[in-house]
Protein backbone atom coordinates (compact mmCIF):
# COMPACT_ATOMS: atom_id res chain seq x y z
CA UNK A 1 0.00 0.00 0.00
CA UNK A 2 1.06 3.55 -0.89
CA UNK A 3 2.12 5.82 2.32
CA UNK A 4 -0.61 8.49 2.98
CA UNK A 5 -1.04 11.81 2.06
CA UNK A 6 -2.03 13.92 5.21
CA UNK A 7 -3.83 17.81 5.07
CA UNK A 8 -4.61 19.66 7.71
CA UNK A 9 -7.89 21.80 6.92
CA UNK A 10 -9.15 25.18 8.22
CA UNK A 11 -12.45 24.99 9.47
CA UNK A 12 -13.52 28.76 8.87
CA UNK A 13 -16.26 28.71 6.31
CA UNK A 14 -16.44 25.89 3.95
CA UNK A 15 -14.06 26.56 0.93
CA UNK A 16 -11.30 25.13 2.77
CA UNK A 17 -12.75 21.92 2.84
CA UNK A 18 -14.38 22.13 -0.55
CA UNK A 19 -11.19 22.85 -1.93
CA UNK A 20 -9.44 19.49 -0.28
CA UNK A 21 -12.75 17.19 -0.74
CA UNK A 22 -12.38 17.86 -4.38
CA UNK A 23 -8.39 17.47 -4.52
CA UNK A 24 -8.92 14.10 -2.58
CA UNK A 25 -11.52 13.04 -4.39
CA UNK A 26 -8.78 12.89 -7.54
CA UNK A 27 -6.37 11.24 -5.72
CA UNK A 28 -5.65 7.54 -7.11
CA UNK A 29 -7.80 5.18 -5.07
CA UNK A 30 -5.01 3.42 -3.33
CA UNK A 31 -3.76 6.02 -1.80
CA UNK A 32 -5.01 6.47 1.90
CA UNK A 33 -5.44 9.94 3.31
CA UNK A 34 -5.95 11.31 6.52
CA UNK A 35 -8.27 15.11 7.09
CA UNK A 36 -7.12 16.88 10.30
CA UNK A 37 -10.06 19.56 10.90
CA UNK A 38 -11.38 21.11 14.15
CA UNK A 39 -14.55 20.17 12.16
CA UNK A 40 -15.37 16.84 10.32
CA UNK A 41 -19.30 18.23 9.50
CA UNK A 42 -17.93 20.40 6.54
CA UNK A 43 -17.05 18.20 4.20
CA UNK A 44 -18.93 16.80 1.04
CA UNK A 45 -18.70 13.01 0.60
CA UNK A 46 -15.36 11.22 0.57
CA UNK A 47 -14.37 8.08 -0.79
CA UNK A 48 -13.98 5.55 2.57
CA UNK A 49 -9.93 5.64 2.38
CA UNK A 50 -10.00 9.37 3.89
CA UNK A 51 -10.23 9.32 7.57
CA UNK A 52 -11.33 12.76 8.80
CA UNK A 53 -9.66 13.42 12.48
CA UNK A 54 -11.29 16.16 14.38
CA UNK A 55 -8.56 18.06 16.55
CA UNK A 56 -9.11 21.12 18.78
CA UNK A 57 -9.47 24.25 17.00
CA UNK A 58 -6.04 26.34 16.98
CA UNK A 59 -7.69 29.57 16.64
CA UNK A 60 -10.33 29.98 19.19
CA UNK A 61 -9.56 29.84 22.61
CA UNK A 62 -11.46 26.91 24.65
CA UNK A 63 -9.92 28.45 28.25
CA UNK A 64 -8.10 31.43 28.95
CA UNK A 65 -4.28 31.12 29.80
CA UNK A 66 -3.09 32.73 32.46
CA UNK A 67 -2.07 36.43 32.32
CA UNK A 68 1.67 35.91 32.63
CA UNK A 69 1.55 33.36 29.71
CA UNK A 70 -1.00 35.74 27.48
CA UNK A 71 1.22 38.49 27.38
CA UNK A 72 3.94 36.98 26.00
CA UNK A 73 4.64 38.48 22.99
CA UNK A 74 4.84 35.89 19.60
CA UNK A 75 8.13 35.81 17.98
CA UNK A 76 8.20 37.34 13.91
CA UNK A 77 8.21 33.97 12.35
CA UNK A 78 5.01 32.98 14.09
CA UNK A 79 1.66 34.19 13.99
CA UNK A 80 -1.17 32.44 15.88
CA UNK A 81 1.41 30.71 18.48
CA UNK A 82 -0.03 31.67 22.02
CA UNK A 83 1.44 30.19 24.90
CA UNK A 84 -0.74 28.33 27.70
CA UNK A 85 -3.37 26.82 25.50
CA UNK A 86 -3.50 23.08 25.58
CA UNK A 87 -5.65 22.67 22.75
CA UNK A 88 -2.91 23.68 20.39
CA UNK A 89 -0.57 21.09 22.17
CA UNK A 90 -3.20 18.46 22.12
CA UNK A 91 -4.11 19.56 18.13
CA UNK A 92 -0.26 19.40 16.78
CA UNK A 93 0.68 16.05 19.34
CA UNK A 94 -2.32 14.47 17.38
CA UNK A 95 -0.69 15.34 13.89
CA UNK A 96 2.79 14.79 15.26
CA UNK A 97 1.61 11.24 16.81
CA UNK A 98 -0.11 10.58 12.97
CA UNK A 99 3.08 11.13 11.24
CA UNK A 100 5.85 9.35 13.22
CA UNK A 101 3.05 6.49 13.21
CA UNK A 102 2.39 6.79 9.90
CA UNK A 103 5.06 7.53 7.89
CA UNK A 104 3.18 10.08 5.52
CA UNK A 105 4.64 10.45 1.79
CA UNK A 106 3.31 14.62 1.62
CA UNK A 107 1.37 17.07 3.98
CA UNK A 108 -0.53 19.29 2.99
CA UNK A 109 -1.70 22.93 4.75
CA UNK A 110 -4.52 24.35 3.98
CA UNK A 111 -3.60 27.31 5.96
CA UNK A 112 -1.50 27.76 8.44
CA UNK A 113 2.01 28.55 8.80
CA UNK A 114 2.51 27.36 12.07
CA UNK A 115 1.57 23.51 10.84
CA UNK A 116 4.04 23.87 7.75
CA UNK A 117 6.47 24.74 9.77
CA UNK A 118 5.78 22.05 12.14
CA UNK A 119 6.00 19.75 9.52
CA UNK A 120 9.35 20.75 8.46
CA UNK A 121 10.80 20.76 12.06
CA UNK A 122 9.48 17.23 12.21
CA UNK A 123 11.03 16.04 8.86
CA UNK A 124 7.87 15.82 7.01
CA UNK A 125 7.46 17.34 3.33
CA UNK A 126 4.97 19.61 3.51
CA UNK A 127 3.01 21.39 0.42
CA UNK A 128 0.67 24.17 1.48
CA UNK A 129 -2.00 25.97 -0.12
CA UNK A 130 -1.17 29.92 -1.33
CA UNK A 131 -3.47 32.87 -0.76
CA UNK A 132 -3.31 36.25 -2.25
CA UNK A 133 -2.99 38.83 0.62
CA UNK A 134 0.55 40.39 1.81
CA UNK A 135 2.03 37.96 3.02
CA UNK A 136 5.99 38.30 2.68
CA UNK A 137 6.04 38.87 6.46
CA UNK A 138 8.56 36.77 8.17
CA UNK A 139 5.88 34.08 9.26
CA UNK A 140 4.61 33.11 6.07
CA UNK A 141 8.03 33.28 4.55
CA UNK A 142 9.60 31.04 6.76
CA UNK A 143 6.75 28.45 5.94
CA UNK A 144 6.56 28.67 2.26
CA UNK A 145 10.29 28.30 2.07
CA UNK A 146 10.35 25.09 4.09
CA UNK A 147 7.49 23.72 1.51
CA UNK A 148 8.45 21.54 -1.40
CA UNK A 149 5.35 22.81 -3.34
CA UNK A 150 2.49 25.50 -3.28
CA UNK A 151 -0.40 24.84 -4.82
CA UNK A 152 -2.12 28.54 -5.76
CA UNK A 153 -6.17 27.80 -6.41
CA UNK A 154 -6.05 30.23 -8.94
CA UNK A 155 -5.51 30.85 -12.40
CA UNK A 156 -1.53 32.31 -12.69
CA UNK A 157 -3.23 35.24 -14.53
CA UNK A 158 -4.53 36.10 -11.20
CA UNK A 159 -1.24 35.95 -9.54
CA UNK A 160 -0.57 38.94 -7.51
CA UNK A 161 2.54 41.18 -8.35
CA UNK A 162 5.26 40.75 -6.14
CA UNK A 163 6.10 37.11 -6.00
CA UNK A 164 9.87 36.49 -5.57
CA UNK A 165 11.41 33.82 -8.27
CA UNK A 166 11.88 30.97 -5.84
CA UNK A 167 8.07 30.92 -4.74
CA UNK A 168 7.03 30.76 -8.30
CA UNK A 169 9.00 28.23 -9.26
CA UNK A 170 7.54 25.89 -6.73
CA UNK A 171 4.09 27.01 -7.01
CA UNK A 172 1.29 25.17 -9.44
CA UNK A 173 -1.66 26.92 -10.41
CA UNK A 174 -4.54 25.29 -10.25
CA UNK A 175 -8.05 27.52 -10.45
CA UNK A 176 -11.33 26.06 -9.39
CA UNK A 177 -10.99 23.13 -7.17
CA UNK A 178 -13.91 22.62 -4.86
CA UNK A 179 -16.07 24.54 -7.65
CA UNK A 180 -18.46 21.98 -10.03
CA UNK A 181 -17.84 23.33 -13.87
CA UNK A 182 -20.90 25.40 -14.62
CA UNK A 183 -23.37 23.42 -17.36
CA UNK A 184 -26.68 25.18 -16.31
CA UNK A 185 -28.30 27.65 -18.31
CA UNK A 186 -29.94 30.25 -16.65
CA UNK A 187 -33.27 29.40 -17.44
CA UNK A 188 -32.73 26.17 -16.36
CA UNK A 189 -31.33 27.35 -13.05
CA UNK A 190 -34.43 29.57 -13.07
CA UNK A 191 -36.61 26.68 -13.47
CA UNK A 192 -35.38 24.72 -10.85
CA UNK A 193 -35.63 27.60 -8.51
CA UNK A 194 -39.12 28.88 -9.22
CA UNK A 195 -37.97 32.20 -10.79
CA UNK A 196 -39.42 34.43 -13.33
CA UNK A 197 -37.30 33.63 -16.14
CA UNK A 198 -38.14 37.06 -17.84
CA UNK A 199 -36.79 39.10 -14.96
CA UNK A 200 -33.41 40.40 -14.01
CA UNK A 201 -32.45 39.10 -11.11
CA UNK A 202 -29.16 39.91 -9.18
CA UNK A 203 -27.64 38.12 -6.54
CA UNK A 204 -25.83 38.57 -3.55
CA UNK A 205 -24.10 36.29 -2.57
CA UNK A 206 -21.96 35.91 1.19
CA UNK A 207 -19.96 33.24 2.19
CA UNK A 208 -20.10 30.91 5.56
CA UNK A 209 -16.35 32.79 7.08
CA UNK A 210 -17.57 36.16 7.93
CA UNK A 211 -20.45 38.66 9.75
CA UNK A 212 -22.43 38.59 6.03
CA UNK A 213 -23.28 41.09 4.17
CA UNK A 214 -24.62 44.54 5.29
CA UNK A 215 -28.28 44.93 4.96
CA UNK A 216 -28.17 49.15 4.75
CA UNK A 217 -26.26 48.94 0.90
CA UNK A 218 -28.66 46.00 0.23
CA UNK A 219 -31.70 47.82 0.55
CA UNK A 220 -30.62 50.79 -0.73
CA UNK A 221 -29.47 48.63 -4.09
CA UNK A 222 -32.87 47.53 -4.44
CA UNK A 223 -34.53 50.78 -4.35
CA UNK A 224 -31.66 52.28 -6.50
CA UNK A 225 -32.51 49.22 -9.59
CA UNK A 226 -36.72 48.81 -8.77
CA UNK A 227 -37.32 46.57 -11.74
CA UNK A 228 -34.89 44.24 -10.46
CA UNK A 229 -35.21 41.09 -8.03
CA UNK A 230 -32.77 41.10 -5.36
CA UNK A 231 -31.75 37.95 -3.88
CA UNK A 232 -29.30 37.79 -1.03
CA UNK A 233 -28.33 34.40 -0.33
CA UNK A 234 -25.80 33.65 2.66
CA UNK A 235 -25.56 35.89 5.85
CA UNK A 236 -26.77 39.11 6.08
CA UNK A 237 -25.91 41.41 8.79
CA UNK A 238 -29.07 43.36 10.43
CA UNK A 239 -29.13 47.13 10.94
CA UNK A 240 -31.46 49.24 12.95
CA UNK A 241 -31.92 51.68 9.96
CA UNK A 242 -32.21 49.33 6.78
CA UNK A 243 -36.08 48.92 5.78
CA UNK A 244 -36.28 46.15 3.35
CA UNK A 245 -38.05 46.96 -0.01
CA UNK A 246 -39.96 44.30 -1.35
CA UNK A 247 -37.98 43.47 -4.29
CA UNK A 248 -35.16 42.61 -1.74
CA UNK A 249 -35.49 38.53 -0.44
CA UNK A 250 -33.19 37.48 2.24
CA UNK A 251 -33.01 33.59 0.63
CA UNK A 252 -30.26 33.14 3.49
CA UNK A 253 -28.19 30.12 3.46
CA UNK A 254 -28.12 27.20 0.80
CA UNK A 255 -26.78 24.29 -0.07
CA UNK A 256 -26.63 25.01 -3.52
CA UNK A 257 -25.26 27.98 -4.14
CA UNK A 258 -24.32 27.60 -8.08
CA UNK A 259 -27.93 27.21 -8.48
CA UNK A 260 -28.63 31.24 -7.55
CA UNK A 261 -25.37 32.02 -9.57
CA UNK A 262 -26.49 30.46 -12.54
CA UNK A 263 -29.77 31.79 -12.48
CA UNK A 264 -28.30 35.51 -11.96
CA UNK A 265 -27.98 38.53 -14.87
CA UNK A 266 -25.31 39.92 -12.39
CA UNK A 267 -23.57 38.69 -8.80
CA UNK A 268 -22.26 40.86 -6.17
CA UNK A 269 -19.87 38.68 -4.26
CA UNK A 270 -17.32 39.05 -1.81
CA UNK A 271 -13.60 37.68 -2.77
CA UNK A 272 -13.67 34.34 -1.17
CA UNK A 273 -11.81 31.77 -3.20
CA UNK A 274 -14.61 29.30 -3.72
CA UNK A 275 -17.54 32.12 -4.34
CA UNK A 276 -14.91 34.17 -7.02
CA UNK A 277 -14.05 30.89 -9.11
CA UNK A 278 -18.08 29.67 -8.78
CA UNK A 279 -18.85 32.88 -10.73
CA UNK A 280 -15.90 32.71 -13.08
CA UNK A 281 -16.75 29.49 -13.58
CA UNK A 282 -20.46 30.38 -14.73
CA UNK A 283 -19.49 33.65 -16.49
CA UNK A 284 -22.12 36.08 -15.00
CA UNK A 285 -21.53 39.57 -14.44
CA UNK A 286 -19.66 40.58 -11.46
CA UNK A 287 -19.35 43.17 -9.20
CA UNK A 288 -16.87 42.11 -6.26
CA UNK A 289 -16.86 43.68 -2.95
CA UNK A 290 -14.07 42.34 -0.53
CA UNK A 291 -14.51 42.06 2.69
CA UNK A 292 -12.04 42.58 5.79
CA UNK A 293 -9.96 39.80 5.79
CA UNK A 294 -6.15 39.45 7.56
CA UNK A 295 -3.30 40.08 5.49
CA UNK A 296 -5.88 42.01 2.86
CA UNK A 297 -6.21 38.72 0.98
CA UNK A 298 -9.40 39.27 -0.54
CA UNK A 299 -8.94 42.57 -1.44
CA UNK A 300 -5.80 41.82 -3.32
CA UNK A 301 -7.81 39.09 -5.19
CA UNK A 302 -10.14 41.36 -5.74
CA UNK A 303 -7.20 43.58 -7.19
CA UNK A 304 -6.35 40.28 -9.67
CA UNK A 305 -9.24 40.34 -10.74
CA UNK A 306 -10.14 43.57 -11.94
CA UNK A 307 -6.62 43.71 -13.79
CA UNK A 308 -7.95 40.81 -15.49
CA UNK A 309 -10.88 41.95 -16.49
CA UNK A 310 -13.04 39.59 -14.74
CA UNK A 311 -15.27 41.77 -12.16
CA UNK A 312 -15.57 45.41 -11.25
CA UNK A 313 -14.27 46.06 -7.73
CA UNK A 314 -15.53 47.99 -5.41
CA UNK A 315 -13.63 48.58 -1.91
CA UNK A 316 -16.71 49.41 0.07
CA UNK A 317 -20.41 49.32 -0.70
CA UNK A 318 -21.83 51.74 -2.88
CA UNK A 319 -23.46 54.70 -1.08
CA UNK A 320 -25.49 56.22 -3.45
CA UNK A 321 -28.40 54.97 -6.49
CA UNK A 322 -25.81 56.47 -8.71
CA UNK A 323 -23.25 54.60 -7.65
CA UNK A 324 -24.97 51.52 -7.92
CA UNK A 325 -26.42 51.78 -11.06
CA UNK A 326 -22.75 52.72 -12.70
CA UNK A 327 -21.23 49.65 -10.69
CA UNK A 328 -23.84 47.15 -12.11
CA UNK A 329 -23.54 48.73 -15.75
CA UNK A 330 -19.87 48.30 -15.79
CA UNK A 331 -19.90 44.64 -13.99
CA UNK A 332 -22.74 44.03 -17.04
CA UNK A 333 -20.08 44.95 -19.82
CA UNK A 334 -17.75 42.09 -18.69
CA UNK A 335 -16.92 39.64 -21.13
CA UNK A 336 -18.31 36.09 -19.68
CA UNK A 337 -15.67 34.33 -21.89
CA UNK A 338 -12.77 36.46 -19.84
CA UNK A 339 -14.32 34.92 -16.82
CA UNK A 340 -14.52 31.26 -17.61
CA UNK A 341 -10.82 31.30 -19.24
CA UNK A 342 -9.75 32.09 -15.31
CA UNK A 343 -11.64 28.87 -14.06
CA UNK A 344 -11.32 26.33 -16.68
CA UNK A 345 -12.15 22.25 -15.31
CA UNK A 346 -9.54 20.30 -14.54
CA UNK A 347 -8.13 22.12 -11.43
CA UNK A 348 -8.03 19.48 -8.66
CA UNK A 349 -6.82 16.50 -11.37
CA UNK A 350 -3.95 18.37 -12.61
CA UNK A 351 -3.26 18.93 -8.22
CA UNK A 352 -3.53 14.89 -7.14
CA UNK A 353 -1.70 14.47 -10.32
CA UNK A 354 1.11 16.86 -9.20
CA UNK A 355 1.26 15.73 -5.52
CA UNK A 356 1.50 12.10 -7.25
CA UNK A 357 4.56 13.22 -9.22
CA UNK A 358 6.39 14.87 -6.23
CA UNK A 359 5.55 11.99 -4.21
CA UNK A 360 7.37 9.64 -6.65
CA UNK A 361 10.23 12.10 -7.12
CA UNK A 362 10.73 13.17 -3.20
CA UNK A 363 11.00 9.80 -2.02
CA UNK A 364 12.77 7.99 -4.80
CA UNK A 365 16.01 6.40 -3.37
CA UNK A 366 19.44 5.98 -5.01
CA UNK A 367 20.94 2.49 -4.45
CA UNK A 368 24.11 3.66 -2.61
CA UNK A 369 22.12 5.77 -0.57
CA UNK A 370 23.29 7.34 2.98
CA UNK A 371 21.67 9.59 5.26
CA UNK A 372 22.70 12.71 4.48
CA UNK A 373 24.05 13.57 8.18
CA UNK A 374 26.49 10.98 7.35
CA UNK A 375 27.85 12.45 4.48
CA UNK A 376 27.84 16.27 6.06
CA UNK A 377 31.45 16.97 7.00
CA UNK A 378 31.84 17.28 11.10
CA UNK A 379 31.97 21.26 11.73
Amino acid sequence: MKAPFGFFVHHQGRGHAQRVADWVNALPADRPVTIFCARDDIFPTLPARVDIRRIPSLFECEAPAPPALAAMPAPATLHCAPLGWRQITTAMAAMLGWMAQAGPALFVVDVSAEVAQLCRIASVPCIKVLQHGDRDDPGHRAAYEGCVGLLAPYAAALEQPGRPDWMLAKTLYAPAIGVAASTLERDAARRRLGLDLSAEIIVVLTGAGGGGAPLAPLCLAARARPAARWLAVGTVAAEWHATVPGNLELVGWTATPQLYIAAADIVVAAAGNTAVHAVLAAGRPFLVIPEWRYYDEQRRKAQALARAGAAVLRDTWPGSPAAWNLALAQALAIPPATQRALAPPGGAAAAAAWLETLAAELWRMPTNAKCAAERIPSP
